[in-house]
C-alpha cells in the first residue's frame, strides 16, 4: 500500500479538471486550455517526484497510486 499526502490528490484532481475542459475546444481556446492543463500536470509531476525522493517511494508506483485514487474517487490518502 502506498501512502501519500492529500496535496498530491488535490494537484492531480486539478490537472484532470483542466484536461477535461479541453473537450470541444478548438484553435486558440484549445491551445490556451492545453497550456493550463500542462501547467497543472507539471505541478503534479514535480510534487510526485519530490514526495518520492523524500520518502524513498518508487516514483512510478506513487504516480500510479495517485492517479488511481483520483480516477476511482478515493478520498483517503492511500491506494493499493
Amino acid at each position: 500500500m502506498i501512502h501519500f499526502p492529500d496535496e498530491l490528490l488535490t494537484l492531480e484532481r486539478s490537472a484532470e479538471e483542466e484536461r477535461a475542459k479541453r473537450a470541444g475546444l478548438t484553435g486558440r481556446a484549445y491551445d490556451a486550455q492545453w497550456r493550463r492543463w500542462r501547467g497543472a500536470s507539471e505541478k503534479v509531476q514535480a510534487a510526485v517526484t519530490a514526495h518520492g525522493e523524500a520518502t524513498g517511494s518508487n516514483r512510478y508506483e506513487l504516480e500510479q497510486a495517485v492517479k488511481k485514487a483520483v480516477r476511482h474517487g478515493q478520498e483517503d490518502s492511500s491506494a493499493e
